[in-house]
């Protein structure tokens, strides 16, 4: 009995190693995939440049989906005040800083322009109060051009004696009065940056 054992289990080794040397095997190549998008980061923000609507956004900004930086509006202002000896259109050189920090802030936002304006003391003839606020806003005005900004930003307006900041009647009220003052509002936009463990918390 434990022969005819042996016997079928040699039978089943044998038909088991022929089952495995019949089955043909076939090779088959491995296929090439048809890359259709463009899945290089270009800029590095983490979108790839199929999706990435902001091709150029800058390393630091804080993405949205699209790869596109949050923008941020705002805006700043610099003010002149030029103050005036009585019946003089003469700028004092202390007011040169004033005059070249506005011609600063006008070569940086050159969308921008300023209006120049001229007031004179409640002292004298009204007429030539008048002229003479025109005068000192001129004044200031040449200083401006050659400080390099063009002629067609800037212009000029004289109120002479009827804008008084100051209605008092001694000297310092007047002196109060006679001036020159501008405003110039400019606006940009910026990026909004990522958060890093090198950014700094305001406090």
């Amino acid at each position: 009995m434990n022969k005819k054992l042996i016997t079928l289990a040699l039978s089943a080794g044998m038909m088991t190693t022929f089952s495995i040397q019949s089955i043909a095997l076939e090779y088959i190549e491995t296929p090439v995939a048809n890359q259709i998008d463009d899945l290089l980061d270009e800029d590095n923000d983490g979108v790839i440049n199929a999706r990435d609507l902001c091709a150029e956004t800058p390393r630091t900004a804080e993405i949205d989906n699209d790869g596109c930086g949050t923008k941020i509006s705002a805006s700043e202002e610099v003010s002149i005040l030029i103050l005036f000896n009585n019946n003089s259109a003469e700028i004092n050189s202390g007011f040169q800083q004033q005059i070249d920090t506005m011609s600063d802030f006008l070569t940086q936002y050159p969308e921008t322009s300023v209006e120049l304006q001229g007031y004179a003391s409640k002292v004298g003839n009204s007429k030539y109060n008048l002229k003479l606020s025109k005068r000192r806003a001129d004044n200031v005005r040449l200083a401006l051009l050659n400080n390099g900004i063009d002629e067609s930003r800037i212009k000029i307006v004289g109120f002479g004696d009827t804008k008084l900041a100051d209605y008092g009647n001694d000297e310092v009220s007047h002196a109060r009065n006679r001036k020159v003052k501008a405003t110039v509002v400019g606006s940009y936009e910026s990026i909004d940056e990522e958060w890093t463990i090198f950014t700094t918390i305001p406090k």
